[in-house]
C-alpha cells in the first residue's frame, strides 16, 4: 500500500508499497500523484526531479533510478510558470447567460475547452482570456500541469456540445466546484445511440483503461490493481425518449456523478449501445445507411441539454436548457426517414 501525507502546502510524502512499479522514479511519481488526485505528466515530474524537488529517503535521485519498497518519496511540485496562453478574440463563445459572477455557455461540438497537446490555441480558454474579467487569469497553482483554466470547473469533450458554466471570480469557482464534488448539479444529456437502448441505471466503478490511456472503463476491480489510480463510483440514469426502428435510440442521460467519459462508457460497455459516431468507444455501424449518417455527423451524438444548480451568490435555483444542435437534428431526421422506409 502507498501512503501519502501532505507536508504544509508544498510537499507531499509517499511511502512506496510492495506492489508499486519501482523500476523508474519518474513513472512511480506519476502514479503516486494520480492516486492522490494530482494527475500530471511524466515530463513535468522529470523537470521537478532535475530541479531537486524530489527526494528519496531524504536524498536527490535520478528519474531513471529504481526505488525500493518502503522508501519515502518527497515531492514538491513546482509552481507552474506564468502562462503563455494567448487571448483569442476570434474564438466564438455562445453565451446564454451572464452576470457578474458566472457565464453559461452553449459549447459547439469541435471546440476544445482548454489548451493541451495538439490544441495550443483556438480553445474556449483562449476565447475567455479575451473577455473582460478573464484577461489576467493565471495558471491554477494547484494544477501540476500548469493548465490555464480561468473559471473552468467542469468540461465537455471536444466532440460533445451543450451547456457549460464558467466562474468569473474565485468564490464562485470554489462554490461551484464544491457543488460538483457533492453532486448537487442537475445535468441531463441527450444522446443518439446505435441499437436498442432501455431504461436503466448504471452504478459502477470507473477508472482509466489499463492498456489504453485515452479510454476509461467500468470493467474494473475495486482496487484497480497496483499500477492504476483507485477507481471511483459512477452513476448514470438512462431514459429512452424515442426509438428509431431497431437501429437507433434517443436517450436522456442524467448524471449523479461526473466522471470523464462516464456516459460514453456506460452506454458502450453496460448498455451495449454506443453513442452514434463515437470514435473512441464505438465502432462504425455495419449497416451502410447508418454508417453514412454517423460519418456525416463526424462526432459523438451527445449533447449537454440541461444544466441547473443553486447560484452561489444569490442562493436561488437557476436552470438552463439547450436545444439540439443542427447536426444532431439532421442526423435524427435522416434516421427517422430511413426507419420509415425500413432501410435500417
Amino acid at each position: 500500500m502507498t501512503n501519502a501525507t501532505a507536508a504544509g502546502a508544498e510537499a507531499l510524502h509517499f511511502q512506496v508499497g510492495d506492489g508499486d512499479p519501482r523500476d523508474r522514479l519518474d513513472k512511480l511519481i506519476v502514479l503516486l500523484l494520480e492516486r492522490a488526485g494530482l494527475a500530471t505528466s511524466r515530463a513535468a515530474v522529470q523537470r521537478w526531479i532535475a530541479a531537486g524537488r524530489v527526494l528519496v529517503d531524504g536524498e536527490p535521485a535520478r528519474a531513471s533510478v529504481a526505488v525500493r519498497s518502503g522508501a519515502i518519496v518527497e515531492v514538491r511540485p513546482e509552481a507552474p510558470p506564468p502562462s503563455a496562453t494567448a487571448a483569442d478574440p476570434d474564438v466564438a463563445i455562445p453565451v446564454v447567460y451572464e452576470d457578474e459572477h458566472l457565464l453559461v455557455i452553449d459549447k459547439p461540438a469541435g471546440l476544445v475547452v482548454h489548451p493541451a497537446r495538439g490544441h495550443a490555441s483556438g480553445t474556449l480558454v483562449n476565447g475567455l482570456l479575451a473577455l473582460p474579467g478573464f484577461a489576467l487569469a493565471p495558471a491554477d497553482p494547484r494544477d501540476p500541469m500548469g493548465h490555464v483554466r480561468p473559471g473552468i470547473v467542469h468540461r465537455l469533450d471536444r466532440g460533445t456540445s451543450g451547456l457549460l458554466v464558467v466562474a468569473k471570480d474565485e468564490p464562485t469557482r470554489e462554490a461551484l466546484k464544491e457543488r460538483f464534488a457533492r453532486h448537487a448539479i442537475e445535468r441531463e444529456y441527450t444522446a443518439i445511440v446505435a441499437g436498442e437502448a432501455r431504461d436503466a441505471t448504471y452504478d459502477t466503478l470507473h477508472a482509466r483503461h489499463p492498456t489504453d490511456r485515452l479510454r476509461f472503463t467500468s470493467w474494473v476491480r475495486g482496487d484497480a490493481g497496483a499500477h492504476a489510480a483507485a477507481p471511483r463510483r459512477a452513476v448514470t440514469h438512462v431514459r429512452v425518449t424515442e426509438r428509431i426502428g431497431d437501429a437507433a435510440t434517443v436517450v436522456a442521460c442524467s448524471l449523479e456523478t461526473g466522471r470523464t467519459h462516464q456516459i460514453r462508457v456506460h452506454l458502450a460497455e453496460r448498455s451495449r449501445t454506443p453513442v452514434l459516431g463515437d470514435p473512441l468507444y464505438g465502432k462504425p455501424p455495419k449497416k451502410p445507411a447508418l454508417r453514412a449518417i454517423a460519418e456525416e455527423l463526424g462526432r459523438q451524438a451527445l449533447h449537454a441539454r440541461v444544466l441547473g444548480f443553486i447560484h452561489p451568490a444569490t442562493q436561488r435555483p437557476v436552470r438552463w436548457e439547450s436545444a439540439l444542435p443542427a447536426d444532431m437534428r439532421r442526423a435524427l431526421d435522416q434516421l427517422r426517414g430511413l426507419a420509415t422506409r425500413s432501410s435500417i
